[in-house]
Order: C-alpha cells, then structure tokens, then sequence
C-alpha cells in the first residue's frame, strides 16, 4: 500500500511494479489520477504549458499497480489498515502488509493577519490554474479602471518566498503580463509591476550564490521589484502591510514561503522531526518493520553531511522513491536493505523565455545555455509527456500566447490553509459556497471570497456560478390558467414559466428550481387535475404591465377561460387541449381541419378569455 502518487510515491510505485513482475499486489492510494511534475507548474500560470502536460497519468504508466482514489484520514498501524475517503464522500478501508507514506507537503502557513484569508499558495493543478485567469483579469480589468490608483493596485503582484516556486513564478509571472499588456494596453507610462518579498538575505538562499547572483540580475533586468529581508506584516483585502512600514495596494498576493509535511504524519504518534516522520537510513520506521516512509512526510538522515536529515525537494523525493521501492521487494523476498545515499549533480532554475541559472555537474551557467541545459533536464526528468511538452515550447517561441479566462476555478475553491492542495474545494462539503448572485451577500464561511473581492470573479471572465433555489410562495387558486403555463404542458416540456429563467447573456449559470403548490381544479375547461394558477399577487405576471403584450386580451390567441354555457369536451390523453381562437366558429375550424397556431415557448402576451371548446379529437 503507497500512499501519494508525488515524486516520492510515484517512483517507489514504478520501481517495486517492475520488481515484482505481477507476483505483488500493489495499491495506490492518490486523490487524482495523475502524477503532477511540480517544477513546470510556473509555466502552466503563465500560459506557456497546458495544464495535462505536466501530468502522468497513473494508469497508463503504472500497468501492474491497482489505484485507488481517495485520501487518507487514518491509518491503523496496529490493524495494519488504511482508512480513507473516496472523490465522492465513500469511506473506504484497505488492508495492506507493507506500508509507504509518501503523502507530500502543503502550504506553510505563519501566523500573519490575513494572509489565510487574501493570499492563494501555488503547489497544486488548480492554484496555478486560478493565478494564470486572476492576473489575467486583473490586467483586462486594469486596461478599463476609472483612476491610475485602481489600475496600478491591479497591475501590482506580490509573491512572498524568494525560494525555487517564488523566484519562478515572480520571473515568469512578469513576461506573462508584459505580453497581455499589448493586448490590453495600460495608461501612459504605466506596466505591470511584480514584488518579490523574503526575509532572507538574496534571492535562492539554498543555492550556491553564483546562481543567486545571476537569477536576481535577471529579475532585476526584467523590472522585477525584489526586496530582501523584508516580508507580509498584514494582509487586506485592498493590499499589504510590509514589515519596513510600507502599504503596498494590491489584489494579488502569491504565498510562495515554503512547505509543511503532510498532517497525515504527525496523526502516526511516532517520533518525529519538526513534523517529519523520523526514519533510519533504510527508509523504514523503527520499530514498525512493515512501513515504510520517504518524500517531503520522511526526516530521511542525510549520510553525506552527518547530523542533517535531507531537504525537502523533488530530486531527494524522487531519488528516495527509488530506494524505499527497492527496499520493499527486498523485504518481501529476504533481501538486503540498502542505504539511502545521494550526490548533488547541480540545479536549475528556469526564469523564462531562454533566461535560467544552473550548475550542472558544479559549472555554472547562465543565458541561453542555462535555458537550454534547464529545459533538456525537465525533458529528461519528466515520465511521460515529453513530446507534447516540447511542442508547446516551440509553439510559445513562434506564437502568440492565449490570453483568455477559463473560470475553472474560483478564489474560494483554492484556500490556503488546506491539506489537499491537488484539490479544487467543491461546495457541498461542508466547506463554504460561492456566491448565490453577483449583487448578493456572499456565502458566509472563512474561505468564501468577500463581496467585490478583486481576487474572485469581477464580471464578464468566464461566467460567474450563480445556481440557486427559488420558492414561489402559494398562489391564490383562481379559475383561469396562464397562456404560457397551458401551452408548455401542451408542449410536453419542462421549460420553466415566462420569467422564472431569464438568461443574461450566456455566461451566466441562472438554472433554478421553482416550487408552486397545486391550486384547487376549476369547475369547468380545461381537465379537472391539470388546471393552472393565477399568478400571486406581488409576483411576476399578477397584472399585465402598461404597454407591454398582455395588456389587453388578444383577439387572436387561444384564452385561458372555460366556456359558461356549455361543458367543454374531455381533450386527449387528459390534456388539456388547444383552443379557438374568438373569430373563428369552433364547427367550423373542426369540419375543415383546421388547427390552432401552436404558441412556442415565448412569453404569452396575457390572460385571454375563452370563448370556445376544443373540437373532438384535437391533440
């Protein structure tokens, strides 16, 4: 049983699938059904890679392992169990005889007012899908602002966290704007802005400082505004407070500040470092033989430099997926343990467009033979997708970037304060709701977005979720029926009544439910359980508007009104059927075959009286 499909439970799963060869069971349990490769994240918010090219789908590259979806909530060691919950809600449990928590990291948070609230992290699919539409509109919104103060708090992003993901985003980030700005052009001498906060002393601090040097010279090139040594002291919804006692107004606050281990292996109660599973060099736990530990979740020794654990990176998740699957078929088979060791071979740092900073085998590099040595390794390291991901490369290079909102996702669905950042928060789980209308209050809830949050949706990018439940209250029972309401169920169709669906324009979701209790049947007409309400008083329709259709009687449409003097004929099928119209002999119209003018599913101009009955036989 592995838990998390990261870099750390993706290799562990590949690695023991081939040793095995079918003689082992093995079960994946992942929230999605894909590997995500974190480093190109960056690219898919700045619209350079479509979001599946960098994900791996786990069971076309994994053949002999069973997945199953859902995430973990307990884990019985004693039991040997996992218990979990589906995509659905379905509690589940598995059984398993050796055990690999790889279940990853998430955002860290730090105790600063707001930022739980305005600011949005970037480790999964669906941050980076939210950031690339918010500073997409953003920009749109900017080009139309009222006042240079509003377009410049729009035009302005902060990222906090010089680290690998911030130093990214922040360089990436910045040409993606200065492209859109062409295509929405700001006020005169106006550009994008983006600040890039750290309370450290340079920019990657876990780097060597050649590459700091050269990846804060390009930032710097590029307009970006890098502040070392200064960080959030408050976040609003309007901005930020700085720790050097500036405001800095803002709608974009990126948290980039680093990661926590997964709260799942603190739930363990076994020894732990600074909330990482301690584990001896083998990857194993000790005193629990049968599970295993590695990733960002494991406080792995680092045997190349004694008294440290290994830092939390994919190349360390990824080597130790190697090793703990290795060391699982051993175990099952009487083999040795080995080790976990590692040797740097260099890092890279992609900073967009052919910029990068890299060191591979210790020879630093820069410009164009860092960007090409860069992207050559994410080929190399990536499992699967390569060709599609070049594709996309050579295609940005000749072509013009899509700059459009796709509004897959809200502010609301992408919290920060989350333990599934792969997760898009649905409404309905307890968790807070969107907005029930754009001129509404907004759900209450800590993670429901603010009303006129310039973070959430501001109009017109992608069609703002404004389902809801409506109630009509009890309508008085009266002996007419609505023109609209008999021809729709004439129709047989569940079109909604004239004015209870009025759509804006396409984008807008106004689907609804309408409850109208059932009045008491009419003498005579039309069948006895099918009669049809007069519309409430103080209600849509309960008098025809002065000049519009419905003010007075048509003298050409059928009438809602029974015949006084005479039963009207049983129609069809229990139906009520179409009528006459007032100039036209009821006889007649039957004996020459003659039909109605079936009315379609517009508005009725109004009530009608009826004058006649349907004639025999009539549908």
């Amino acid at each position: 049983m592995i838990v998390g499909a990261g870099f750390a439970g993706y290799r562990t799963a590949r690695t023991l699938a081939r040793a095995a060869r079918g003689r082992a069971e093995i079960t994946l349990l992942n929230p999605t059904d894909y590997f995500l490769y974190l480093p190109l994240l960056p690219q898919v918010a700045a619209g350079i890679l479509e979001p599946r090219r960098v994900t791996v789908s786990l069971t076309g590259t994994l053949r002999d392992v069973r997945l199953v979806l859902g995430e973990a909530d307990r884990i019985d060691l004693d039991g040997r169990t996992v218990h979990y919950t589906g995509p659905e809600g379905e509690a589940g449990t598995l059984a398993y005889d050796r055990l690999v928590l790889a279940a990853g990291s998430v955002n860290k948070l730090l105790p600063i007012p707001g930022v739980a609230e305005h600011a949005h992290g970037f480790r999964g699919l669906p941050e980076a899908l939210y950031l690339r539409d918010h500073v997409t509109r953003q920009v749109e919104l900017a080009a139309t602002a009222g006042d240079a103060a509003q377009c410049a708090a729009r035009c302005t992003f902060v990222v906090v966290g010089a680290g690998y993901t911030g130093t990214e985003v922040a360089a990436q980030g910045q040409l993606f704007t200065d492209a859109l700005v062409r295509s929405h052009p700001l006020r005169k001498g106006m550009r994008p802005r983006w600040m890039l906060l750290d309370i450290a002393e340079r920019v990657l601090p876990e780097l060597d400082e050649r590459l700091s040097r050269t990846a804060d010279r390009v930032l710097r090139e590029r307009g970006v505004d890098v502040r070392m040594g200064t960080s959030v002291k408050e976040a609003t919804r309007d901005g930020v407070l700085l720790t050097d006692g500036e405001y800095v107004e803002t709608r974009s606050l990126v948290w980039c500040v680093g990661v926590r281990p997964d709260p799942l292996a603190e739930s363990l109660g076994l020894p732990m470092e600074r909330g990482r599973l301690l584990v001896e060099p083998t990857l194993r736990v000790p005193g629990r033989p049968e599970v295993f530990a590695c990733g960002d979740a494991a406080a792995v020794p680092d045997l190349e430099n004694p008294g440290q654990y290994t830092p939390m990176t994919a190349q360390h998740a990824w080597r130790q997926g190697k090793v703990a699957g290795h060391n699982i078929a051993a175990s099952l088979t009487g083999g040795t343990l080995r080790p976990y060791r590692h040797k740097d071979l260099g890092f890279v740092v992609d900073l967009g467009g052919v910029k990068a900073a890299a060191n591979p085998l210790g020879i630093p590099l820069s410009g164009l033979p860092a960007g090409a040595v860069t992207r050559g390794y994410h080929l190399a390291a990536m499992p699967g997708n390569r060709v599609r991901v070049a594709a996309d490369w050579l295609l940005d290079a000749v072509l013009p970037r899509q700059a459009v909102q796709l509004g897959l996702v809200r502010s609301w669905a992408v919290p920060l304060d989350t333990a599934s950042p792969e997760l898009a928060r649905v409404p309905g789980a307890g968790e807070a709701t969107p907005a029930t209308h754009e001129s509404g209050p907004r759900a209450a809830g800590p993670d429901a977005p603010a009303e006129g949050d310039g973070r959430t949706v501001l109009g017109g990018g992608g069609g703002e979720d404004t389902s809801r439940t409506i109630t009509a209250p009890t309508p008085e029972p009266v002996r007419t029926e609505p023109a609209s309401r008999r021809v729709e169920e004439a129709s047989g169709t569940d079109a909604p009544a004239a004015g209870s669906a009025v759509g804006g324009g396409g984008d807008e979701d106004t689907s609804r439910t309408i409850t109208t209790p059932t009045p008491e049947p009419v003498k005579s007409g039309p069948a006895k359980n099918r009669p049809g309400p007069e519309p409430a008083k103080n209600q849509p329709g309960a008098e025809p508007a002065k000049n519009q259709p419905g003010g007075e009687p048509a003298r050409n449409q059928p009438g809602p009104e029974p015949a006084r003097s005479r039963p009207a004929a049983e129609p069809a099928g229990g139906r009520p059927g179409p009528e006459r119209a007032r100039n036209r002999p009821d006889r007649e119209a039957a004996e020459k075959g003659a039909r109605p003018e079936r009315v379609g599913h517009e508005p009725a101009p109004g009530p009608v009286r009826r004058h006649d009955t349907p004639a025999k036989g009539d549908q």
